[in-house]
């Protein structure tokens, strides 16, 4: 009886006890942790991940909006994904980006797809191996399902002779900016759920920025830019761009190390982490102390509203906020700083790179400017010609040496100048960061003249890079006209861990970041993660 009694109660129990109910994500929303749990759960494969991935690529980059993102589908991605979905089965998963699909800015070198720096010039080249960070990536587990259109050579517009322009997910008539545009405008479409991109002077900021969504241009040496198509190895960088802040935290530790291929990432050693998740701190902002640099706000009032909003909310997590300025000198001369070294070191550093490809290729800059003045119409397909970088590569040729004065002056001397004025900033005020409007106005139309080489003093974004110094970028809210817009948290050199903890905290209270309206959610995208 006593038994009954028991195995009755029991029931009685069961039924009173909560439903564990699962729980559901849009694919677009999902981190990269949600989507790795759901796969070790089995509630979702890699193959399902990229075929959806792919069925948005199919309904939003050659219909639709048009984003004219993609330059390369891989053809054997859903292959690939089935064989990690069986080697996670077997043995386990290889990290947490097992299975995750991934899309590639396409001057990354990939040994089994084309490597193009979106030139007709480079069309069908595949370089002898892969990029330190493509390989990272593939032995982490990642599905590299595309390589996507940029700026051609990773300067000026997002527009390049290969692919042709790449339109802005939230306003197709508005740049996705460049030069890691494709990369910007896959990630917030939802073509993939982690893009690499490469900033030189903002090209991870801007598309960042003109598309809503997460990125950050890590300190100078942080990760290896072997294997990346070179626009000036003084500034180069590689870098992550995703939905979530959570989400460049999760790849970052995958990404980074000291690559005997690359001297500049010495300057790591000791000073990495493998891990940046730990970092991820919702009160990471109380008693912070965040400079706010006045000098970049004042081009767009809705952008200045959304900052000073951004602020507040700051300032309500427990943050103190501080006003700085910049030296007038480094706002009148970062422009011509950063041409006084990006441009002599192109012409060495592209042919140094152009060795390295097949026969056929170009080998100079040359070469490579007889090659695109006869190139005067389009094809069939709509490659043709760029008038713009190309004339861009006149400039360049004719930029002088590296041993004229007027880059060694700036090389030698004037890069030490910024990064001395910055520390002074972040030291004589306490600074854990320095925020300012990763863009300070709404992303331009497409038929916009383009910006002048190097930027003006409206926009930071170099600074970054004539210092070296790390640049998170987290989306921060939207313009009447729904464009997006992201704040920057500048820091001093190796602190991403601080910054990715700030960011997060500020990510998570604001919670800004939406599907663009052109690239809504398609049927069955809803991913379950309990």
């Amino acid at each position: 009886m006593r038994a009954t009694r028991l195995f009755v109660a029991g029931l009685v129990l069961a039924a009173c006890a909560p439903v564990l109910r699962a729980q559901t994500v849009d694919f677009d929303a999902a981190t990269i942790q949600q989507l790795s749990a759901a796969m070790d759960a089995g509630t979702v494969t890699s193959e399902r991940l990229v075929r959806l991935a792919l069925a948005r690529i199919e309904a939003y980059d050659e219909k639709g909006p048009r984003l004219n993102a993609v330059l390369t589908l891989n053809a054997k991605a859903l292959e690939q994904a089935r064989t990690l979905d069986a080697e996670r089965k077997a043995t386990g998963k290889r990290s947490p980006l097992h299975g995750i699909p991934v899309v590639l800015k396409d001057n990354f070198d990939t040994k089994d797809l084309p490597t193009t720096a979106g030139s007709i010039l480079l069309e069908g080249s595949l370089p002898p191996d892969d990029a330190f960070l493509v390989k990272r990536l593939r032995d982490a587990g990642a599905v590299i399902i595309a390589k996507v259109n940029l700026s051609e050579f990773a300067s000026g517009s997002a527009f390049s002779s290969l692919g042709g322009q790449t339109r802005n997910p939230h306003d197709p008539l508005r740049t996705p900016s460049g030069s890691s545009g494709g990369t910007g405008a896959s990630i917030a479409a939802a073509f993939a759920v982690l893009g690499l991109g490469t900033d030189t002077g903002g090209s991870i900021r801007g598309p960042a920025a003109a598309n809503g969504i997460a990125g950050l241009k890590p300190t100078l040496g942080l990760l290896s830019r072997d294997g990346i198509v070179p626009l000036a190895l003084s500034f180069d960088t590689g870098g992550p761009l995703a939905r979530h802040v959570s989400d460049l935290a999760v790849t970052l530790g995958l990404l980074t190390g000291v690559d005997a291929a690359d001297t500049v990432t010495r300057r790591s050693e000791g000073r990495f982490d493998r891990d940046y998740t730990k970092y991820l701190d919702t009160t990471a902002l109380r008693g912070a102390r965040i400079g706010v640099a006045r000098d970049f706000f004042g081009q767009d009032a809705e952008v200045d509203w959304v900052m000073e909003a951004s602020l507040a909310a700051m300032r309500a997590a427990g943050a103190v906020t501080v006003d700085v300025r910049l030296p007038k000198w480094l706002l009148d001369a970062k422009g011509e700083f950063y041409s006084a070294v990006r441009y002599p070191e192109f012409v060495v550093q592209v042919e140094q790179y152009l060795a390295t490809l097949a026969p056929g290729y170009p080998r100079t800059l040359a070469d490579m400017i007889a090659r695109s003045n006869a190139i005067v119409s389009p094809r069939a397909d709509g490659a043709g010609p760029n008038e713009v970088r190309w004339n861009l590569f006149k400039r360049e040729a004719a930029s002088g040496t590296l041993s004229d004065a007027a880059y060694t002056s700036v090389r030698t001397h004037g890069l030490a100048l910024v990064s001395t004025a910055l520390d002074g900033v972040f030291a004589a005020n306490r600074l854990d960061a320095i925020v300012y409007p990763t863009a300070s106005r709404r992303p331009d139309l497409i038929i916009a003249p383009p910006e002048p080489p190097g930027g003006g003093a409206a926009s930071a974004a170099n600074l970054a890079n004539l210092s070296g110094l790390p640049d998170l970028i987290v989306p921060a809210g939207f313009t009447t006209d729904r464009l997006p817009v992201t704040i920057s948290f500048l820091g001093r050199a190796f602190t991403e861990g601080r910054l990715l903890g700030l960011g997060y905290a500020f990510e998570q209270r604001t919670k800004a970041r939406r599907l663009p309206m052109h690239t809504p959610a398609l049927t069955g995208e809803k991913i379950i993660v309990r």
